[in-house]
């Protein structure tokens, strides 16, 4: 094993999650850069980094991470009373009604059981950076599925249909919503549209190593691009849609689409799950105790079209609960192609984020299950 240094620091009592990551971030994937932050009711237990230019502040692409702070906005709106779960979205958006998609709610697209998961021939990079743009295309779009009868995973574009709806219930964007709710009364380092400004803090996403062997035999395996899973990941497009140049493209920063535009680090996602659930900075948690248990509560689950068995939703969350069996049954949050992760954990108190530069080329990455393993066991012993 190769060592590479760790910096940062961990509280009492969580040093063996330090030493958990040290042992990840030797390994060859994960050597390139890495984040790891976590807080306990509300206070910060780990901050931990490694990699090479990358320091605790530093911002990268967090993919479909994203999708846990638009979430953040529409639980807010519907506390508000302002949004309804149950309502047809054509209510707001008389278009959305075309080709069988008239009694498609919120809750049928926070839960991926409405079929609408790409468009036929698919979207391109310059299309899939504007949510607007995303949500024109949808309107036209039959539901891949009946809607309602089953539920798969739409990556690049679940959320534009989310933003669509907050923009004609409210006159503004999830966006900028998010910013004036959540990301500066908080101080996140997490953008959904990354100013100019911020640029020279932003560190590209590195493409997964494997040899060209390894790689035939991932993509041989690949369902084909106008399969379900195909069209859920974008790959129906020509040409197929490149995950790790997607948020290397500053148009997409820039834009911060709403279901995998964002960027930030693991401190921004730690942090927006602390003040979510347990309040920050002496704040009040952002969310009412019914609020959080109707969107931690597990909606969508069994198998997904599109992820196989890896699906497992609560309300716009991915259902931690079930990927993590060591934590509560109502944790929530939600993980990123590139290899972020982020959750809450409202009964051992725990809000997790990770972050890391390099792709994994087959999208697989089992140190999540160790790192949340070993924060888990700290904060348990504590």
């Amino acid at each position: 094993m190769n060592s590479i240094g760790v910096h940062g620091t961990a509280a009492p009592g969580f040093e063996a999650v330090r030493e958990e990551f040290a042992a990840v971030v030797a390994g060859e994937d994960v050597r390139a850069g890495a984040q790891l932050a976590v807080y306990r009711h509300g206070h910060q237990v780990v901050d931990l980094w490694a990699g090479d230019a990358v320091a605790g502040g530093t911002l990268t692409g967090i993919y479909s991470s994203t999708k846990g702070a638009a979430t953040l906005v529409v639980a807010l709106l519907v506390q508000d009373g302002t949004l309804e779960l149950d309502r047809p979205i054509a209510r707001h958006w008389p278009e959305f009604a075309a080709v069988g998609k008239e009694r498609i709610s919120l809750r049928d697209v926070l839960t991926h059981r409405s079929g609408v998961i790409g468009v036929d021939g698919g979207l391109t990079v310059g299309e899939l950076a504007d949510d607007q743009v995303i949500a024109r295309r949808l309107a036209g779009q039959r539901p891949y599925w009946r809607p309602g009868a089953v539920y798969g995973y739409g990556g690049f574009v679940t959320f534009a249909i989310v933003g669509e709806v907050v923009r004609r219930a409210t006159g503004r964007s999830l966006q900028e919503h998010f910013e004036q709710r959540v990301r500066a009364p908080h101080g996140l380092d997490l953008y959904l549209g990354l100013p100019e400004a911020l640029e020279d803090r932003y560190r590209e996403v590195l493409p997964g190593l494997a040899g060209p062997e390894e790689r035939a035999a991932f993509w041989a395996a690949v369902p084909g691009p106008h399969s379900i899973t195909g069209i859920g990941y974008g790959l129906n497009s020509t040409p197929p849609l490149d995950q790790v140049a997607f948020l290397n493209t500053r148009q997409v920063r820039a834009l911060g689409q709403a279901s995998a535009g964002g960027v930030g680090n693991a401190r921004g996602l730690a942090r927006m799950y602390s003040a979510a659930v347990f309040g920050l900075d002496g704040r009040a948690p952002l969310l009412e105790p019914g609020t959080l248990g109707e969107f931690a509560m597990p909606h969508s689950v069994g198998r997904d079209l599109v992820r196989g068995e890896q699906g497992q939703y609560a309300l716009g969350f991915e259902a931690k609960g079930l990927r993590y069996p060591f934590l509560g049954a109502n944790a929530f949050g939600h993980s990123g192609s590139a290899g972020s992760e982020s959750y809450a954990d409202p009964r051992s108190g725990i809000a997790f984020g990770y972050t890391r530069r390099r792709f994994s080329f087959d999208w697989s990455y089992p140190e999540h299950d160790r790192l949340a393993a070993a924060v888990h066991r700290a904060a348990t012993a504590a």
